[in-house]
């Protein structure tokens, strides 16, 4: 049965409405004990688009970047956008991800109490940032200095990425909420 909401603008799928080209992905996921969003149902709608999507999720998952560090960037992504979708989302698996109530906070404004993940989104707030040309050099020398190999500042980009395109798809579909936003109204 396709779902839809009143707020959502396209078909949000399951394993049997899922468009053919989806099905399988669809139901891999489920059968890996990986529960299928809002966002992945709209997703299904576009084989190709769920295909990469899926490629490059899991690709930077494998990649050197912990998890909350990831968890960090998808929340000040989707607090850039305004996002309440894709925010809310990471605001709760960041939770489950060790970071405190303070941290998914200070991950809104492109910051850490850690030096090193600070330089990091220091860098990633200038990437963003449709005014600056370029980041200056000395942010990318400044991550590096509390730590971060270039493999990692790519990953961290490439994660903004991935983050930007979610948080386009949710918004595009207007997604809505998924369970109780309490975790952001808390760290807000």
């Amino acid at each position: 049965m396709t779902v839809k909401t009143d707020m959502s603008r396209f078909h949000i799928h399951d394993e049997l409405t899922a468009p053919d080209g989806s099905a399988p992905l669809i139901k891999s996921i489920q059968t890996a004990g990986g529960a299928v969003s809002k966002f992945l149902g709209v997703l299904a709608e576009s084989p190709a688009a769920l295909r990469a999507y899926t490629r490059m999720r899991t690709e930077l998952h494998t990649g050197k970047l912990p998890r909350a560090t990831r968890e960090r960037i998808g929340i000040a992504v989707a607090e850039w956008r305004n996002d309440p979708y894709t925010l809310t989302r990471y605001s709760r698996t960041a939770r489950s991800a060790g970071l405190g109530l303070d941290e998914v906070a200070r991950a809104r404004n492109f910051t850490s109490s850690d030096e090193k993940e600070a330089a990091l989104l220091a860098l990633l707030r200038e990437t963003l940032d449709p005014n600056s040309e370029r980041p200056p050099h000395h942010l990318v020398e400044e991550a590096r200095e509390a730590g971060w190999d270039d493999e990692e500042i790519l990953d961290a980009v490439a994660e903004v990425a991935l983050a930007e395109f979610e948080s386009l798809i949710a918004s595009a579909a207007a997604l809505p909420q998924e369970g109780d936003p309490a975790v952001l109204r808390s760290a807000a």
